[in-house]
């Protein structure tokens, strides 16, 4: 599956990956290769990019939105900080 986490700035990341955890504004979910397709408001709290099923990234995000079409998810954050 393709991630990009984009802010208002600057492009936060791009690439290919297993799957994406989110802070949802009801909690967190999970985003795997081959979701179904979704639109969804974020809240304060980590996004942890899930880079294979032992290496992970992780983000403090303010809050944004997620796309997931096509096998490709979209994240758009107010701001965002590598933990």
């Amino acid at each position: 599956m393709t991630l990009e986490i984009l802010t208002p700035e600057k492009k936060i990341f791009s690439g290919d990956v297993y799957g994406v955890q989110l802070p949802g504004i009801d909690g967190l979910f999970e985003v795997l290769n081959k979701h179904a397709p979704l639109v969804s408001a974020l809240g304060k709290g980590n996004l942890k990019i899930l880079k294979d099923k032992s290496t992970n990234e992780n983000y403090t995000i303010q809050g944004g939105f997620v796309e997931v079409l096509s096998n490709k998810a979209t994240v758009l954050v107010e701001g965002a900080i590598l933990l």
